[in-house]
Formats: structure tokens, sequence, C-alpha cells
């Protein structure tokens, strides 16, 4: 069993602009359309039996429309989170219609929706994930989007953690991109956050990985990709080299995101 807990894609109408916009702002591959039709297709090639889709609302418009679109999308593979904009005067009534509609969590991508982890305004979107008990995947660390603004690291979700016990929080990226330090300083043991694999295949080194899966506890690590950026297949190679144990593999592949999302047994 694989899950890859962090996966993109787009109403079909406009994934190929999506792609190409993204594309030229990253300057890296893409290896799918963008539709979810073909992330479908392709996890099942690569060996994951199931992929979280994480859509971002860059505008507050959006989120309806997106978190209606997302819902559509369950089944076949894919298990749909939503999203809500920090500045939508209705987050807290979203994240309620987000729960109703089945949606597992939320996505929520500081540099794409131009906040900081700590702005005020974020407050009353982890107060009302917390009641809801809907986890929420934060993208963390670096992002091409904007390179020289770090608008969510590890120290600011300290804070979030310490006002938000009871909120499940995935940290992306494994807690910050190119900020390992950082992670393993900060977040490493604290409780109700999981750490994602996504994108870190060619990007960290084997021994800074092992170090914050041991420190953190392989429990609270989650298999995932960053599809279409990286594909799974890139990622689970990478964890196989790292040595770990093959009950600390089974719950980083699947079980910790199955216990995460409520799946039941397999």
């Amino acid at each position: 069993m694989l899950i890859d807990f962090h996966v993109h894609a787009f109403a079909d109408e406009i994934a190929e602009k999506a792609i190409k916009t993204l594309i030229a702002n990253a300057q890296i591959p893409c290896y799918t359309d963008g539709t979810a039709g073909d992330t479908r297709r392709r996890l099942k090639e690569w060996g994951a039996d199931y992929g979280v889709l994480l859509p971002i609302a860059t505008k507050p418009s959006q989120q309806v429309t997106i978190n209606n679109w997302a819902a559509k999308q369950a089944g076949g593979g894919i298990i749909p989170f939503g999203t809500v904009h920090p500045a939508s005067p209705d987050a807290a009534g979203e994240l309620r219609r987000i729960k109703s509609l089945g949606l597992k969590g939320i996505k929520l991508h500081p540099d794409y929706q131009d906040t900081f982890l700590f702005d005020e305004k974020m407050g009353p979107i982890y107060k009302t994930c917390e009641e809801l008990e809907l986890p929420v995947v934060i993208h963390m660390g670096y992002d091409p989007v904007s390179p020289l603004t770090r608008h969510a690291m590890p120290y600011h979700l300290v804070a979030v953690n310490d006002e938000f016990p009871k909120l499940k929080i995935i940290g992306a990226h494994l807690g910050g991109m190119f900020a390992w330090d950082e992670v393993s300083r900060y977040l490493c043991g604290r409780r109700n956050i999981w750490l994602d694999s996504s994108y870190l295949a060619g990007e960290i080194d084997a021994k800074t990985m092992t170090g914050i899966i041991a420190r953190h506890g392989a429990d609270r690590i989650l298999f995932a990709s960053d599809c279409p950026w990286h594909t799974p297949k890139q990622e689970k190679e990478f964890i196989e080299t790292l040595g770990l144990s093959e009950g600390e593999k089974e719950r980083i592949y699947w079980k910790n995101a199955a216990e995460l999302l409520e799946m039941g047994e397999f």
C-alpha cells in the first residue's frame, strides 16, 4: 500500500494554462498534464494506490468553485482536500461547508496566498479547523514564487501548535523546504504535527532526512511527492535508500496517512 499525501491537479478547462504558468515560475519539469484524470492514471503507473489532492485558492473568490470541483474528484484513488483563502470574509463558513462536502482537510499555501503563518487572519482558520477536526496541510519553507521571503518557517509553526494544540497540522516538505536545521530544532517531537516527504528526492541528503525521522518519529512522517513536480516513484526510491526498518517504512508509506484520514483497516 502506498498513499501519496501531496498531489496537485486542476480542472480540465484550466489545467494546461495553470501548468504552463507554474512551470514558468518554478523552472522545473512536470510529470502530468495537470488534469485529475491524467493524475489518476500516472499515480497508478508510479505505484501509488491513493493520492491526496491539495487544491489552493489564490484568490478569495476561487474557494467555493475549487472546493465544489475538489469534492467531485473523490474516488478512483483520489482523496480530495479543500482550501480557503485567508483574506476571505467567510473563510470559517467555507470551512464548515468543506466538512459537509466530505473533504478530508484543507491546504494552505502562504506564499501563493500572500500571507504569513502567524498573520492575525489565520487564527480563525486554525480555530475552526481545530473545532471541525480538519487536518491542515501547510506549505513550509522555501518556494520559488517568493524566493526572498519565507512566509511559513518551522519556528512560526511552533506558535500555531502552542495556541491550537489539538489542530492536526501537516508541515509540507518535511516541515520546511531547505530549513532542515530549523525543523530539527523547533518541530521534531511536537505532537499533532506531521511532516510530509514531498519534493525531497535530490534536495535533501540521506543523513539529514534520517536524523529528522529519528527525532520526530516515523509515526508522524507521511509519504508524499508533490506530483506533478516530483513523482511517488522518485520519492519512494529515495526513502528506500535511508536504511529504515520495514515497520518504519510501512508507517510512512501508508499507515500514518490511513490513520490520520480515518480510512479504516486494510
